[in-house]
């Protein structure tokens, strides 16, 4: 039912009022009486909001009600309003005809694995401690919850002198960001700055290769930064001041490096660049590896050790602030370290960087093919890591093939420190994954 965040699918289909309503009873039935509700720009969300929210109420749960909000606006309500739990509505970076939920504990982090196999277990097997006509929850609306999270972004800054800034808001509730640089002086232009569930700007999701509005805007202007969001704004990721997409692995180097110091650790998945460690090196600081997903990044983040966390797909946490992914917030820090350390493209080019291989292939029997790949695996390789999916680490470089938590894919990334040895490992772990398929192709009725 949960993926590895949250839950998301197509409405109408995987995604329904139904489901909504099901998730809510089983949040309150599980004992979180008072919970925070949001939601992105999408339409379905109205549907889905008011079904998650009747089912909170309809099993005892108190309801504070956020509205369309960005998910980490929603995300630190929690902890500050003491509630128990937080539910967004949202399909964050997918595409306009999804939808889904994401559940947040009381310190603000997403629901852990156990948490959820609870609420799942609810819905699987229907149990729910329906009230009494006296005995449902109550509602409140939630004012100031953005206006909360922009006097804490304001707090966690410092900025002497703002600069220019262009801001893709990508149609969706990422708009604090401007907002909050305008308040700390920054000249800020925006690009698809109208909130439209439909995205008709941009696909939700930030990428090299979604963001040509943006490169060009940055281009054609004086802004030292172009920053963009995702639907639900807990992702940011940038172009420098000329116009150049920042590769996600150097931005994680370039956030963990400005916080890190010697002793520090930064949590990290597993399938990170190399790139993070050898920037870590330089200030005596190192990476603790996670399975893949925010959530696991961000539980790895509560060790006191953890000053950072972050994912390549454009999700960052600083624990001391949040343990949501906060892309306002990211976006705050980048253009303090562009004020105080001079133009992005520069500190691009500080971190050196390795070929790697990212690519997806279609499998709908995923557990069979990776149990395959495990057995073969182990026969070639000394050092083998199965945290999550099969990650090699072959002196040199490594590879990794890892099951989609959400799609019947399996993803195979490889790195090394020269292009013909990645293009060796990523061979290498084609050639398994092929051979996997073949045999559990053949063992089939």
């Amino acid at each position: 039912m949960f993926g590895t965040s949250g839950i998301r699918g197509t409405v109408g289909e995987a995604v329904t009022a139904e489901l909504a309503l099901s998730i809510g009873r089983a949040v309150a039935s599980d004992g979180y009486e008072r919970v925070v509700v949001g939601r992105d720009a999408r339409e379905s969300g109205a549907v889905l909001t008011d079904a998650v929210t009747a089912g909170l109420r309809e099993c005892g749960a108190d309801v504070l009600e956020a509205g369309v909000a960005p998910t980490p606006t929603i995300a630190r309500a929690v902890p500050r309003t003491n509630a128990d739990a937080g539910i967004v509505v949202t399909a964050s970076h997918n595409p306009a005809p999804d939808n889904g939920l994401k559940l947040w504990s009381a310190s603000g982090k997403a629901f852990d694995p156990e948490q959820l196999d609870a609420i799942a277990a609810r819905v699987e097997g229907d149990e729910y401690d329906l009230r009494p006509w006296d005995g449902h929850g109550s509602l409140e609306t939630l004012e100031d919850a953005t206006d909360r999270h922009a006097a804490a972004l304001v707090e966690a800054v410092s900025i002497d002198k703002p600069p220019s800034v262009a801001v893709d808001i990508g149609n969706g509730t990422g708009a604090i960001t401007a907002c909050v640089l305008s308040d700390l002086g920054c000249d800020v232009v925006t690009l698809n700055g109208q909130r439209d569930g439909r995205f008709p700007g941009r696909p939700s999701e930030p990428t090299r290769e979604t963001l040509g509005d943006l490169s060009a805007l940055v281009e054609a202007t004086d802004a030292t930064v172009g920053i963009a969001h995702d639907g639900d704004a807990d992702r940011m990721l940038a172009v420098d001041e000329t116009g150049s997409f920042v590769p996600k692995d150097v931005l994680l180097a370039l956030f963990a490096r400005e916080t890190a110091t010697a002793g520090d650790v930064i949590a990290a998945p597993i399938d990170t660049s190399m790139a993070v460690d050898d920037a870590l090196a330089t200030v005596g600081a190192s990476v603790s590896r996670t399975r893949v997903g925010d959530g696991f990044v961000a539980d790895r983040a509560t060790r006191p050790d953890v000053v950072f966390g972050g994912e390549p797909s454009g999700a960052w946490i600083w624990p001391d602030e949040t343990l949501c992914p906060d892309g306002p917030l990211a976006a705050c820090k980048l253009v303090e370290l562009v004020a105080d350390r001079g133009p992005l493209s520069g500190l691009v080019g500080e971190i050196e960087t390795y070929p790697i291989c990212r690519t997806s292939v279609k499998i709908e029997n995923k557990a069979a093919v990776m149990n395959q790949v495990r057995d073969r695996v182990r026969d070639r390789y000394d050092d083998v890591e199965t945290l999550d999916g099969v990650y090699v680490d072959a002196d040199d470089g490594w590879f990794l093939l890892r099951p989609s938590g959400t799609e019947p894919v399996v993803r195979l990334t490889a790195e090394a420190r020269d292009e013909f040895r990645a293009e060796q490992l990523e061979a290498d772990a084609v050639g398994l994954l092929e051979s996997a398929i073949a045999t559990v192709s053949g063992i089939r009725p």
